[in-house]
């Protein structure tokens, strides 16, 4: 008789402090959820979320953040603007339904997005690069999200943004797409359903340390690998607190 094949990602539970910060991250974004001005009013609040998350997600990429009629245009930040719109009302159900089935089709669906604008190549929207090894490794991804592993979310969507912000398998935008897969897996699991939290502003407010951790998850090594989900939960855990004075606001 044939044993189950076994979780690639259960080791990192047992990783100093990972699942202790997979559970405060959890319990966190629950919170949130719970919040009166949330019950019903999810919707306003979610979009609120999506809108600062992208802000921030911009300013990963050292974009303007400014939204006024004063700045000037930033493509980078119309890239995430763009994608965030992938990430409201029908559209989110859309690529939740597409995320969860197909991660591959709905990644190259966000570089589209992302990567639209002046002076690109439409040959090269949607498409990973060609260099060795990026394609089975986008494949193992695609498999972990389709039901290949039972790690607790907050781990599983740290080690989708670890590998495609890490991995730059399109060359362009890779960031930005790799943030917005966060929080696909965050709506996808049940971590996040109404992606009310905003994780990017962690990201955003210390990219040099964003920087570091991402070094170390590449690396592989025990400490680099730790250090980077815990990152990533932390991350998760702030984004509650930013969508609990979303919350505050909207109730207020």
């Amino acid at each position: 008789m044939n044993s189950p094949t076994a979780d690639p990602l259960a080791p990192l539970l047992a990783l100093p402090g990972v699942a202790e910060a997979a559970e405060t991250a959890r319990e966190a974004l629950a919170a949130v959820h719970r919040h009166p001005a949330n019950r019903r009013g999810w919707p306003t609040t979610a979009a609120e979320s999506v809108l600062r998350g992208a802000r921030a997600s911009a300013g990963v990429e050292g974009a303007s953040v400014r939204l006024d009629a004063d700045s000037e245009p930033d493509e980078t930040l119309a890239s995430a603007l763009r994608v965030a719109g992938e990430l409201t009302g029908e559209s989110l159900d859309r690529a939740v339904a597409v995320w969860t089935r197909s991660p591959l089709q709905e990644l190259a669906h966000l570089h589209l997005l992302a990567a639209s604008g002046p002076g690109v190549d439409p040959g090269t929207l949607g498409r990973p690069r060609p260099e060795p090894g990026i394609a089975e490794r986008l494949q193992g991804l695609a498999e972990l999200v389709t039901g290949g592993t039972r790690v607790a979310a907050p781990v599983l969507a740290s080690v989708v943004l670890g590998e495609l912000s890490g991995l730059e398998p399109f060359g362009s935008a890779d960031g930005i797409v790799g943030r917005a897969a966060f929080r696909l897996v965050g709506v996808s699991t049940g971590l996040d359903p109404h992606c009310l939290g905003v994780p990017e502003v962690t990201f955003y407010r210390d990219p040099t340390l964003h920087r570091s951790a991402l070094e170390g998850y590449m690396t592989g090594t025990e400490d680099g690998v730790t250090r980077w989900l815990l990152h990533c939960c932390s991350a998760l855990e702030a984004g509650a607190r930013e969508a609990v004075s979303i919350a505050e606001a909207a109730g207020a």
